[in-house]
């Protein structure tokens, strides 16, 4: 599953060049925005915790119904004194949006987070690198024709990996998170 979502996002970015005649006005071009939110990890293991979450963006709005978006995430430091962890990494992503009258979208994203965690297990360290797919939904509100305001919820499938201190084990984990946001359009 995980190296077929790529393909997919791959496949219908290259389509999407092909509607991109279609774009008008201002529905079109560069963005760039921040979010600020809240995670919790729930997974299989002692790292499950609750997060303040940071995230940079920058995408290509290619229409008014496709974007493609780039982004760097914080997740933080999470987990309890004897199990925690630091997790950040970048995303690569395909949105579809859905135009509501001329100042509210409704979207979905879909694509890939590569990620990397240094975690601690009773006093012991390690470093892990990783992928997972996401998925997240959102609205977004113009308070300009540049500025929008957003609201997103977005899961993550993510596998720790603490081979060096658990014998090879790894954790299926869910990352959720909620954010709110700002987007500046150019």
């Amino acid at each position: 599953m995980k190296t077929i979502v790529p393909l997919v996002t791959g496949a219908l970015f290259l389509a999407s060049f092909s509607v991109s005649s279609f774009a008008a006005g201002n529905e079109s071009g560069l963005y760039v925005g921040g979010n600020f939110g809240y995670v919790k990890i729930d997974g299989e293991d002692d790292f499950d915790d609750d997060n303040q979450v940071y995230q940079g963006l920058l995408g290509y709005r290619i229409n008014p119904y496709i974007a493609v978006e780039g982004g760097y995430i914080d997740f933080g430091k999470y987990g309890n004194h004897l199990a925690n962890a630091k997790t950040d990494g970048y995303t690569g992503a395909l949105k579809l949006i859905a135009p509501i009258g001329d100042r509210v979208d409704v979207y979905a994203k879909g694509g890939q987070l590569w990620y990397d965690t240094d975690y601690s297990i009773a006093g012991y360290n390690g470093t892990d690198s990783d992928k997972a797919v996401f998925a997240g939904a959102g609205v977004g509100f113009k308070v300009t024709d540049n500025l929008v305001l957003n609201a997103e919820y977005t899961w993550y499938d993510v596998d720790l990996d603490a081979s060096d201190v658990r014998d090879g084990e790894e954790t299926n984990t869910d990352f959720n998170q909620v954010t709110a946001g700002v987007e500046y359009r150019f």
